[in-house]
């Protein structure tokens, strides 16, 4: 069978990976020069199921509403004429409670887990690198108050089987030698040592190589434009080096999902939250972090990548702008030099801005809809490295006709 993947970001190398294991003739098509050129490029790295919140939870509008006057939030708001974004928005804040939290949570969990176990295979099978750490992930308050709002959050993964320790700040300290000289800014926190860190983009372009010494082709600067469309089939993609025909399709181009579905099945719940990464070169002076962590007052996660320091922060609701400038960073380097203050140099960093393709309810949307042999896998929000390869595995099982190892239930357009 050939199969076309659109978008060649770790979702879409992913899946062409999976296929080409299935015996399709597979070709990716990605409108950039290189693959990981979106989402993918400089995302925080984390690969973390002990993360796997819902971000639509009851605090969360306030937080929004408060955003419109302050700039020193985690979550930005930002008003827009689009209509796909109030549309977004309605459904978001009808996710916003504590049932649904509770319930998306657990789903986004049960993927995550799932998809870190498949990730581990295919780093396994290839032998890959990409600055893989598993050394498990840290996650810190700073006040009594917010750790104690933590352990009750935490408490949902733990019920679900995710391992967790509770540490003091000197046990945080011994843990994460970096963090010693600010452990009196530190309460406690929370350590999940089956987490783990790496550099997605790196990912990606390996197995892309991998992907190309197996036979499947990857058509980089070509742009796909519009679906063309039979009865209940696709029957060719049109970009503009021309139609590209397949017996099946998978949609995987994040954000831009929507945009060239169109009108041809029912509205697809995917819409941009900006995140701002900050990438700072590690020199032999430093003393870097050697577990991945997030300080979880301010929502600022770092990562060790080799000899870098990426740090993320921000979810922006700010449409389709992947703009950014200097000042936009300011919050965030300030807080992570006042808690790593020699951990890299902070006189160099690289700046990046990048769109999470998200759902309201932070799970993705699988299957089919509209048109059987067109398959999505797209809206993985800001874990998506993290459901990177375990999507894949569901969507190559999906197109071949087999029941997939864990349940979709509210992550299908059905």
């Amino acid at each position: 069978m050939r199969t076309l993947v659109l978008g060649g970001g770790v979702i879409g190398i992913a899946t062409a990976y999976e296929l080409l294991k299935d015996g399709h003739q597979v070709a990716v098509v990605e409108r950039e020069p290189e693959v990981a050129r979106g989402t993918s490029f400089a995302n925080a790295g984390m690969i973390a199921p002990g993360h796997a919140f819902a971000w639509a939870s009851p605090k969360v509008p306030a937080i929004l509403l408060r955003s419109l006057w302050r700039d020193d939030l985690a979550f930005r708001l930002h008003l827009s004429a689009d209509p796909a974004f109030w549309r977004w928005c309605a459904r978001f804040l009808r996710e916003c409670t504590a049932e649904r939290a509770r319930r998306n949570t657990r789903r986004k969990h049960r993927l995550c887990t799932y998809a870190q176990s498949v990730l581990r295979e295919i780093a396994a099978e290839t032998g890959i690198g990409f600055d893989l750490s598993e050394r498990g992930l840290l996650y810190f308050h700073r006040s009594p108050a917010t750790l104690e709002r933590g352990l009750r959050n935490m408490a949902v993964l733990r019920a679900l089987g995710q391992e967790q320790q509770v540490l003091s700040a000197d046990e945080i300290a011994t843990l994460e030698p970096a963090l010693a000289p600010a452990k009196a800014r530190i309460a406690g926190g929370i350590y999940a040592p089956g987490d783990a860190s790496g550099d997605c983009r790196r990912f990606t372009q390996a197995l892309a190589e991998v992907v190309r010494a197996r036979g499947g082709e990857i058509l980089l600067g070509t742009t796909a434009r519009r679906l063309i469309a039979d009865g209940g089939r696709i029957t060719g993609v049109a970009t503009d080096r021309g139609v590209l025909e397949a017996d099946a399709f998978v949609l995987a181009l994040g954000v831009w999902s929507p945009r060239l579905l169109g009108g041809l099945d029912r509205w697809l719940p995917v819409y941009p939250v900006k995140g701002y990464s900050l990438t700072m070169p590690i020199g032999g002076n430093h003393t870097p972090p050697t577990v991945g962590t997030v300080d979880e007052d301010n929502l600022i996660a770092w990562s060790r990548l080799g000899e870098r320091l990426r740090v993320t922060a921000t979810a922006a609701f700010a449409g389709y702008d992947a703009s950014h400038r200097p000042a936009d960073f300011r919050v965030m380097l300030g807080k992570v030099q006042e808690i790593l203050p020699g951990s890299a140099d902070y006189t160099q960093p690289s700046y990046w801005a990048g769109l999470r393709p998200m759902t309201p309810e932070g799970t993705p949307i699988l299957g089919t809809g509209r048109h059987r042999n067109l398959f999505f896998n797209t809206g993985h929000g800001h874990v998506g490295w993290t459901m990177s390869c375990g999507a894949a595995r569901i969507t190559r099982d999906l197109i071949a006709g087999r029941t997939p190892e864990i349940p979709l239930d509210g992550m299908t357009l059905h």
